[in-house]
């Protein structure tokens, strides 16, 4: 069971100790506060956990500072919306709104190699006004001979160069819990000049320790991969992992799913689980096409697979995407041959921002629509 507070309720106030003492009758159930600060405001929620089927609803929907009292019907109690009774809130990280009517595009690579390289990145993502980018400096590759990143000494550079062009948010891979240390140490002494997003990729997708490592730490939200070959069920799970260490702040990200049917592409493309992952939870929804697809090819039509994929998930609703872009992919050190180009850039933005455009357009479409049907029946 899951109590929700109004707005102007303080979490030591006296609805709260009114509240809790009245579950203190209940000897069996557990109490957990959990503070989720949304696009638009801060919600106290209480969480009561253990038998609560013995818990009557009313007399707490009655108490003051009560808002909604929900009864968790799924497993993911902290993410979940529970049948439709638990709202969207999102949340805003450095100045941008992460949240299931958002949208953010993430476009850099999975490792950097050069400060020449990442500063006409950004350069170029300032010129065409993304301020969020994908730059990692710790990467898992299949061999141990590959390059796996530059790890913390190339933080310092990175950051000061996001900050000199505006970068408000970088997404950044963590394979252990001493990275994520790394980078809140090389942030501060940078002098904050922007933020990250922590990413557990596809490798570490039941990873639990570092899903728990990367929860009790609340300073930066945390990108969540879908792992390669999981159910959709056990990739929501670890995203409750993270969200019951009391992180809240999740984006979930599809990036295609192994499996032996072999070429075309690399993984099948799973983002028509977009609507899905936002009808079960409440966490917004990215989308990874250069790894689904894994490959530049062109289609007769003149466009990538790349954007044919990254366009289904998108007009299916996506609120993020994270694309492969290196301004020499030939030179590149990890992922360079599914890396979209500085040619491609100005043709990508605006043909994402068409996309995009055009779901807005099918969502009112489809309010009209129910509005009309409510008013028939």
């Amino acid at each position: 069971m899951i109590v929700i507070m109004k707005p102007d309720v303080d979490p030591s106030g006296p609805e709260i100790k009114q509240l809790l003492n009245f579950i203190s009758q209940f000897p069996d159930i557990k109490t957990r506060l959990s503070g989720v600060r949304g696009t638009q405001r801060v919600v106290t929620e209480v969480y009561l956990i253990g038998p609560t089927h013995h818990v009557p609803k009313e007399p707490i929907e009655k108490m003051p500072g009560v808002e909604k009292v929900v009864r968790v019907s799924s497993k993911y109690r902290q993410i979940g919306k529970h049948g439709g009774q638990l709202d969207d809130i999102g949340f805003t990280y450095n100045g941008v709104e992460f949240s299931q009517n958002s949208f953010n595009c993430f476009m850099g690579p999975c490792a950097v190699d050069t400060p020449d390289n990442v500063e006409t990145m950004f350069r170029n993502m300032q010129r065409v006004g993304i301020k969020t980018a994908r730059m990692g400096a710790y990467k898992p590759r299949t061999s141990p001979y590959d390059f796996q990143g530059h790890g913390k000494t190339c933080l310092p550079w990175v950051f000061e160069l996001a900050g000199k062009y505006e970068i408000k948010v970088i997404a950044m891979e963590v394979l252990k819990e001493i990275h994520i240390e790394e980078i809140d140490k090389a942030l501060e002494e940078a002098g904050n000049p922007t933020g990250v997003m922590i990413q557990i990729g596809t490798r570490n997708a039941q990873n639990f320790e570092l899903l728990k490592a990367a929860g009790s730490q609340t300073r930066f939200p945390v990108l969540y991969k879908r792992g390669m070959a999981l159910p959709l069920e056990d990739s929501l799970n670890a995203c409750e992992y993270i969200a019951s260490e009391g992180n809240r702040n999740i984006v979930f990200c599809l990036r295609g799913v192994q499996t032996r049917l072999g070429n075309p592409h690399r993984n099948l493309v799973d983002f028509a689980h977009v609507p899905v992952v936002k009808r079960l939870t409440r966490l917004p929804v990215c989308i990874d096409p250069t790894h689904s697809v894994g490959s530049k090819e062109r289609a007769p039509d003149g466009i990538l697979d790349i954007l044919h994929a990254a366009s289904q998930g998108i007009i299916a609703g996506a609120n993020m995407i994270l694309v492969e872009f290196h301004p020499r992919p030939e030179m590149a050190l990890c992922d360079g041959p599914q890396a979209l180009t500085m040619q491609e850039l100005d043709h990508f933005v605006a043909d994402m921002e068409l996309v995009r455009q055009c779901y807005i357009k099918r969502k009112e479409l489809a309010q009209q629509a129910l509005f009309k049907q409510m008013h028939l029946e």
